[in-house]
């Protein structure tokens, strides 16, 4: 498969960018995107071109690194899946692709396609965490949770931290994935602890790094590889109002 590609080149912060056109050719369908990505920048080093840089790790859709707007969507068409599971069978021969980072003011371009997502781990170090003591792993069934709980949080513990739904949101909130965390832990008994002060904090964070309110356009819902439900936004909320009055 032949693709025309542009991608948006920015050597730093303070440059300004650009959409440059490439073209790669003789792709397997069966590549995933950042494979593509692997090839162009292939080709490019032995022009003695500057590749191009974009962020990855796990390239198995868990560590959330590889998020990028892939013709305006958020890890491309499709729904359920990172950039790095997106496979090149789901474009047709000969498309023009337009890539391009992360668009949202708390998220900086540092460059190419890669941005500073640190603002989510300064949120998560303002309160993502529980007091229980380390060692070995416990009994499963020595706290018991009933399974309804525990399905809920582990659904909410999906959240990878990719930022998609920031970068998707037209006020560029960072609700979903606040709320995932906070989910999480309230509904297990181990993060009951530092219940009231976890969501708080987390929130007063999040403000601090300049995200945006919720603007309840769905979009976050839509683009989340993860699929979180924006129905874990509402339990924020709630945490937040029980927090305020407690």
């Amino acid at each position: 498969m032949d693709f025309k590609l542009k991608i948006w080149r920015q050597k730093n912060r303070e440059d300004k960018g650009r959409f440059v056109a490439y073209e790669v050719k003789n792709i397997s369908p069966d590549a995933s995107f950042l494979e593509m990505l692997d090839v162009l920048n292939t080709e490019l080093v032995k022009k003695g071109e500057e590749p191009v840089a974009f962020d990855h790790d796990c390239r198995e859709g868990i560590c959330g690194s590889c998020g990028m707007v892939i013709g305006g969507r958020m890890h491309g068409p499709g729904k359920g899946s990172a950039t790095c599971e997106l496979r090149m069978r789901v474009f047709k021969d000969g498309d023009t692709i337009v890539v391009e980072p992360w668009r949202a003011k708390p998220f900086p371009v540092i460059k190419d396609l890669v941005v500073d997502r640190t603002a989510l781990d300064r949120i998560m170090q303002a309160g993502g965490y529980i007091s229980a003591k380390t060692g070995a792993v416990p009994e499963a069934n020595a706290i018991p949770v009933p399974k309804p709980y525990a399905e809920e949080a582990m659904d909410a513990a999906a959240c990878i931290g990719c930022g998609a739904c920031v970068a998707a949101c037209p006020n560029s909130s960072a609700m979903l994935f606040v709320a995932a965390k906070v989910s999480h832990l309230a509904l297990l008994p181990q993060g009951k602890i530092e219940r009231t002060e976890r969501v708080l904090r987390m929130i007063e964070q999040m403000d601090e790094e300049g995200f945006g309110n919720c603007s309840n356009s769905y979009a976050c819902e839509a683009e989340c590889p993860k699929k979180i439900s924006v129905t874990h936004i509402a339990r924020l909320n709630r945490e937040f109002l029980r927090a305020e009055v407690t």
